[in-house]
């Protein structure tokens, strides 16, 4: 069996891969089998009931790599090779944004250990800023009651054209505040199992190999959503700001993180006029404008709406059509309705993935008809491969799994409720059957291939569970 990382040497005119001296873990036993085994290992044993938790973590090694598509392109390693005076330890937002800027070094190797949690609404002093920081008289109430049957109205109270202005303000200076730019050649690990960035966008924007680990990312929460009334067929309020966003970047790879609603789930989201939900979050994880080469594995998307969109629009063929190529592998989406992912233009390869939905679900119920797993869109070509789809609850059936129009799939063995399931039988005439390439011509990858490892992994090794400490002597930036 191929490892699931590729051993090809570079091509010419590529760098090669450095090793990792900045992943500093305590060494793990590995006593569960394959499914405790790194991505790049062979599977030895056979796996453990789905219910019983793993005894040991990955043994992660220095030059622990991704596999799939971040491979590609010379190969994915962040700030791999820093400094020691580029190695930082940060537990604040003003830490943070100085050890990413790197003494104005910003596009040269630096690796930052986040320890504890970092809120993107911090001030300097500690403080938290809130909705009447960013927009001082902003009233949602007094908001939503300027729209009419018509829809907006200056004229329908003598404040609502203040309202209008207060809410675009409060949502231009809350972008200001909570989105923290990552620059090419970074590496972001979590120290231990509590590491968070919440109430922040992690914005990755022409940024070029870009390595996040070990890591939950709060999705912020927009105070200022605003209504769309052609989005879909009965318009919805569209909240503008991701957990993670990669704006014509390359070579990223998210590894052993959770993205996350936290602590404001959009079942908590007040009613608009519409009926619709003032929803708080937008993506959790989007690549948008040409973004490629992208791998997200071991990690945990949980209780979202829309998650992860590759590609934001059907007439963007001229910034992603031969790009916006991704992997997602052994990656656990629990609770998400929709996007997991939904994809245009790109090539992607969703591989030992484990699904889970309920009709009834108390957070984010998957209602019958009423969302996806997995998106297709407008000249996609996707491979699902031994994926573990569970979803139940009334009227649950396998078409939850793949839906879209204008785009190509293709599954490969994968499960629904634990059985086999021909996703064929149920795909949507829009969608065509087959696509025309291969993983394995791409990258090096190996399978997990019972649907009890599958779901074993995603319940049990998805998630901040690898065991990273800062080295000693790592930096703390000085902040005024």
């Amino acid at each position: 069996m191929r490892p699931l990382v590729t051993t090809r040497p570079p091509a010419a005119g590529r760098r090669a891969r450095r090793r990792h001296p900045h992943v500093a873990v305590a060494t793990a036993a590995l006593t569960i089998g394959a499914l405790a085994a790194p991505l790049g290992a062979t599977a030895q044993a056979a796996p453990p009931a789905a219910s019983a938790p793993p005894a040991a973590v990955h043994d992660l090694t220095d030059d622990a790599a991704p596999t799939g598509w971040a491979t590609a392109n010379g190969g994915t390693d962040g700030g791999a090779g820093a400094a020691a005076s580029s190695t930082y330890l940060v537990s604040t937002r003003a830490e943070l944004l100085a050890a990413l800027d790197n003494d104005g070094r910003r596009t040269e190797p630096k690796v930052v250990y986040v320890q504890g949690v970092i809120d993107g609404n911090e001030r300097a002093d500690g403080t938290l800023m809130g909705e009447q920081d960013y927009a001082p008289g902003y009233d949602l109430q007094k908001y939503l009651s300027c729209f009419t049957d018509a829809g907006w109205s200056d004229a329908a109270h003598d404040y609502c054209g203040d309202q209008r202005r207060k809410r675009q303000t409060g949502s231009n200076n809350l972008k200001r505040q909570t989105e923290i730019s990552v620059p090419s050649n970074t590496t972001i690990l979590g120290v231990g199992a509590d590491a968070e960035v919440r109430g922040a966008t992690i914005m990755l924007h022409l940024a070029h190999d870009v390595v996040i680990r070990n890591l939950t990312v709060e999705a912020p929460r927009d105070f200022f959503t605003s209504w769309d009334p052609w989005d879909g067929e009965q318009g919805a309020w569209n909240a503008r700001f991701d957990a993670v966003s990669s704006v014509t970047s390359t070579n990223i790879w998210l590894d052993h993180v959770t993205l996350t609603d936290g602590r404001f789930p959009d079942s908590t989201a007040p009613i608009g006029p519409s009926g619709k939900p003032v929803n708080f979050h937008d993506g959790l994880f989007d690549l948008k404008d040409g973004t490629d080469f992208v791998t997200m594995s071991n990690s945990r998307v949980e209780d979202h709406d829309k998650a992860m969109l590759i590609g934001s629009g059907d007439d963007n063929a001229d910034t992603d059509e031969g790009r916006l190529n991704v992997t997602f592998v052994r990656n656990a989406f629990d609770g998400v309705t929709q996007r997991s992912p939904r994809v245009r233009f790109g090539k992607a390869h969703v591989v030992n993935n484990y699904f889970r939905a309920s009709v009834n679900d108390p957070v984010s119920p998957l209602k019958p008809g009423a969302g996806y797993f997995i998106g297709v869109g407008v000249e996609s070509q996707i491979v699902s491969e031994r994926n573990v789809f569970d979803y139940v609850g009334p009227g649950a059936d396998a078409s939850v799994a793949v839906w879209g129009a204008g785009g190509a799939f293709v599954d490969r063995g994968s499960w629904f409720r634990m059985r086999p399931v021909d996703l064929r039988s149920v795909l949507p005439a829009e969608i065509t059957w087959g696509v025309d390439w291969d993983p394995a011509d791409v990258y090096d990858y190996q399978v997990l291939r019972s649907p009890a490892a599958v779901k074993a992994h995603g319940k049990h090794l998805t998630g901040p569970i690898l065991p990273v400490r800062a080295p000693r002597g790592a930096v703390v930036p000085a902040v005024s």
